[in-house]
């Protein structure tokens, strides 16, 4: 049985984070293992608190599964603050991890910010280069780029420059711009629009862990990152719109295993 091991942030409400994570695995038939970055009390109307893990028991986690299960695929979500993210990009030096898919987390869906200013110089100088696959949203790919982004070729040039970064593959995902959801899949050679229709619907939490973990679980199953980018969107999109519509505000998806590309 393949493997996938998500580093990131527990979500209480389950609708991101490693819940989402792990969620996503089990849909693909892949298995799942966890190390939790920090704790969130969230729901769907927002993150009220917010507790990293001390950065012993973070590696720890990382030591003890890499060491035993080992990993066809690692998921990087919400790492909360440098020294963390420091600990990670070490980590996967260490273990070699290989198909390491960058989700870089910065803002929660309702606003709030889950990651410091100096964590995010060491995701752009550390993190991206050791990733196969970046995906960032709009106002992360301006963070990390530097580049303003309004239209679909903007996207275009920000997947490039983070590849140009380091980053092997980059997915800069357009679902703050309007018409269709439309990503930028580059892998530094071609550059390839994927499209899917946009859903009206305000349950979409846990979209960006979904498809990172979706693209991670592709690759443990032996898919090049085109193909697994290509899957993990069509999987999204069917997620959403089997969305169970659970809280008052931003709900989870619909993961079931129904909805995966075999």
């Amino acid at each position: 049985m393949k493997t996938a091991l998500t580093i990131a942030g527990s979500d209480s409400s389950g609708g991101a984070g490693i819940q989402a994570d792990l969620k996503t695995f089990a849909a693909h038939g892949v298995f799942g293992a966890s190390a939790i970055t920090a704790l969130t009390a969230q729901n769907t109307t927002g993150v009220r608190a917010v507790l990293p893990i001390p950065i012993d028991m973070v590696v720890a986690q990382i030591d003890a599964v890499m060491s035993d299960i080992g990993a066809d695929a690692v998921k990087l979500g919400m790492l909360a603050n440098a020294d963390i993210a420091r600990a990670v990009a070490d980590a996967i030096t260490r273990w070699e991890m290989r198909a390491v898919v960058l989700d870089t987390v910065m803002v929660a869906k309702g606003g709030a910010r889950l990651l410091d200013d100096d964590a995010i110089t060491v995701v752009r100088q550390r993190l991206v280069p050791q990733a196969a696959v970046v995906t960032a949203n709009i106002p992360e790919a301006e963070v990390l780029t530097g580049l303003s982004l309004r239209s679909v070729a903007d996207l275009r040039r920000a997947a490039r420059a983070l590849v140009d970064a380091g980053a092997a593959t980059a997915v800069v995902k357009g679902g703050h711009l309007d018409g269709p959801a439309i990503d930028v899949f580059d892998d530094g050679t071609t550059a390839i629009e994927l499209e899917q229709a946009r859903i009206p619907t305000p349950h979409t939490h846990g979209t960006g862990c979904t498809l990172a973990a979706a693209i991670a679980a592709h690759l443990a199953l032996g898919q090049s990152a085109s193909e697994a980018v290509a899957a993990a969107k069509r999987y999204v999109t069917r997620a959403i719109a089997r969305a169970p519509g659970l809280g008052r505000g931003h709900g989870p998806l619909g993961w079931g295993e129904a909805l995966v590309d075999r």
